[in-house]
């Protein structure tokens, strides 16, 4: 057998451009990699910002990831571990890979720790960016930081595992909220199957409620029966062709629409109403 072929000798400069060729592989590896991070975080619909955050896709370009909000945030003095004598964990904290929402930026979870509303809502003024828009939560009369303007998200009541449908006592989610009687309400209601006992069934105001979660980690189901959800899961939207003629907002909401060629006419709207109203059910 001939003589095996010596190894070839890598010279430094061979390794220089070895070493330049696997630093490109390995970026450009790692930016496919964030590129479908991003894609799929910023797909999650169900993420809770700050108060007074601009719309989702404008906070993730304008938020900077500084962390200043976490930092601002901080629960009321009265929420302080009564055995400890210490301060519990803040409302806002920043997401990490596992979070399934895009690193770095700040979010919270209402079942596990709520916003408490404080009366200066320090973790706005503090952004340097934009991303948390002040703007939002300044009374326009007044100039003054109004914790009612707040609007994180909506709570949302599932009347099949709420237990006030059922017809047992609870005003858990009532009594947490901190605009008791004015973004949750209970009902009164007659409960036909005992006839004795009454509904009294939270109802929440859409125009009122600041998607604070307060009410959420109230809840005493084991999953909660009240939850916050983002304003454009929670709501539904009727589309420029419905206008509400009495809300003067609503009129506004429409005012630069562009007419087109929705309609709810269909075959059965050229009939005359004597054609079909003595007639079984057609469409």
């Amino acid at each position: 057998m001939g003589e095996k072929k010596a190894k070839k000798e890598i010279t430094p400069r061979r390794r220089f451009f070895t070493d330049i060729a696997y630093g490109v592989g390995l970026s450009a590896m790692g930016g496919l990699l964030w590129a479908g991070y991003t894609n799929k975080a910023k797909s999650s619909p169900l993420v809770l910002r700050p108060p007074a955050s601009v719309e989702e896709d404008d906070f993730l370009k304008l938020c900077i990831k500084c962390g200043l909000c976490v930092e601002a945030c901080r629960n009321r003095p009265s929420n302080i571990d009564k055995e400890t004598g210490e301060a519990k964990k803040p409302t806002l904290k920043l997401a990490k890979a596992e979070d399934d929402i895009t690193i770095g930026t700040p979010f919270f979870t209402p079942r596990d720790i709520p916003c408490f509303m404080c009366d200066d809502i320090p973790c706005v003024p503090v952004c340097p960016s934009g991303a948390l828009d002040i703007t939002k939560v300044t009374n326009p009369k007044s100039g003054e930081l109004d914790i009612t303007m707040m609007d994180m998200g909506l709570a949302v009541v599932d009347p099949n595992s709420c237990i006030a449908f059922w017809g047992i006592q609870c005003d858990a989610c009532y009594r947490a909220c901190p605009l008791m009687d004015v973004a949750i309400k209970l009902e009164y209601g007659r409960n036909e199957r005992t006839g004795k006992h009454a509904f009294l069934k939270p109802v929440v105001s859409m125009n009122d409620c600041t998607g604070c979660g307060l009410c959420e980690q109230a809840c005493v189901t084991e999953k909660a029966a009240i939850f916050i959800l983002p304003r454009d899961v929670a709501l539904g939207k009727p589309g420029d062709h419905y206008v509400k003629g009495w809300d003067k907002k609503d009129q506004q909401r429409v005012e630069n629409r562009v007419e087109s060629d929705v309609t709810t006419h269909n075959k059965r709207s050229e009939k005359k109403p004597e054609d079909y109203l003595n007639m079984g059910v057609e469409y």
